[in-house]
């Protein structure tokens, strides 16, 4: 659970404050911060930008490769929002625990059926 409170905390805070304190960033060119015309959204309209991005090799592929030879690789492409990932492996572990988590419920919900069927 703290996994996710923490990767929504993370997403809410982004959307909160980046577009007033950041300018627009484009592909040539990063974000200032704190610039004289101020950001370029208002409370709670800005982008999350927590991202990771690791490729692990980055080349090309051999020239005697038929239809690859000389093209670009890079290996591990995506990119990971850190508070996204934070909650993915809280909701993932929650669903591979979960009988840990709820088995105190299990024994009650047991314990019920067969006084009821005693009856």
């Amino acid at each position: 659970m703290s996994l996710i409170l923490a990767g929504a905390a993370g997403n809410i805070i982004d959307s909160a404050f980046y577009g007033l304190i950041f300018n627009e960033s484009t592909y040539y060119s990063v974000a200032q911060m704190f610039p004289e015309g101020g950001g370029y959204a208002p409370f709670l309209y800005g982008r999350v930008v927590d991202m990771l991005y690791f490729p692990v090799i980055d080349t090309h592929y051999p020239a005697w490769m038929p239809w690859l030879g000389g093209k670009e690789l890079v290996f591990f492409r995506p990119i990971f929002n850190l508070a996204d990932t934070s909650i993915s492996v809280g909701v993932i572990s929650i669903l591979i625990f979960q009988k840990q988590f709820f088995k105190h419920e299990l024994a009650e919900v047991k314990k019920d059926d067969v006084i009821e069927t005693s009856k």
